[in-house]
């Protein structure tokens, strides 16, 4: 690694698995002292370990009680975040349908953790890093900007959702040194997905639809996160970033 991030601190949600866990890994070899949050703090501190530089706390991102007590201890131990990776999110296989299908508590409930919950990781980050500056960058979804999730009624809408707060918040706070950016994984495998990935019909015509003709990985997913973390990105913001395998380019 290049130690590309070397002085600075960042605070990744869903730490515990997926993209989270592979991001915050990455961010530490790159040589940044890490924040790993989530739901599931005994995950987070797996996926943190024993490395030097690396805290665990746990943070419900759809509860504001829960996130500013995770910014609060991140803080208390001198890991004051310049980096926010707003990644934590839920997918609810087998009861977000097609609108017509749809039940009140499954939309509430997506809805709550993904686009509140993004909302609130967003709102104190920027609280946090308000007279010092830094980058906050939130994963996104190719549902939020075609058609790809006709049968994801909630997780498209706040995914949606999640863009265009992104640039409503970089536009806000382009002159004070916060920059905000979206990135916008396809297809990835992680456990989010097992109901796809485990479903050889459900996997062959979702990968059919992929340009690269395979499914994306969180390996996949890091270095653009490690790009915008860093001073490389300095003139982005309010921007989107693909990595998808072409997916949103048919």
């Amino acid at each position: 690694m290049s130690d590309r991030l070397a002085g600075r601190t960042a605070l990744v949600t869903g730490a515990g698995s997926g993209i989270g866990r592979q991001v915050a890994g990455r961010f530490v070899a790159e040589g940044a002292r890490v924040v790993f949050s989530d739901r599931d703090v005994a995950a987070a501190a797996a996926a943190a370990g024993d490395r030097d530089g690396t805290l665990a706390v746990e943070m419900d991102i759809s509860n504001e009680d829960s996130v500013q007590a995770g910014f609060a201890a991140a803080r208390a131990a001198a890991f004051e975040p310049d980096v926010v990776v707003a990644n934590a999110g839920v997918q609810l296989f087998g009861q977000d349908a097609q609108i017509a299908d749809l039940e009140l508590d499954v939309w509430q409930r997506t809805i709550s953790i993904n686009l509140t919950g993004t909302f609130l990781t967003v709102k104190h980050a920027v609280r946090a890093m308000l007279g010092r500056g830094g980058s906050i960058i939130l994963t996104g979804s190719p549902t939020g900007l075609n058609g790809e999730g006709k049968d994801f009624t909630a997780y498209s809408s706040s995914k949606a959702g999640m863009h265009g707060m992104a640039r409503a918040v970089a536009a806000a706070y382009a002159t004070r040194g916060i920059r905000v950016n979206t990135v916008v994984p396809g297809y990835t495998e992680t456990s989010l997905v097992t109901a796809i990935s485990t479903d050889p019909a459900e996997r062959s015509a979702i990968i059919s639809r992929i340009p690269m003709g395979r499914p994306g990985t969180a390996v996949d997913v890091e270095g653009i996160m490690v790009y915008l973390a860093s001073d490389e990105s300095s003139y982005a913001t309010g921007a989107i970033f693909r990595v998808d395998g072409g997916m949103t380019s048919l």
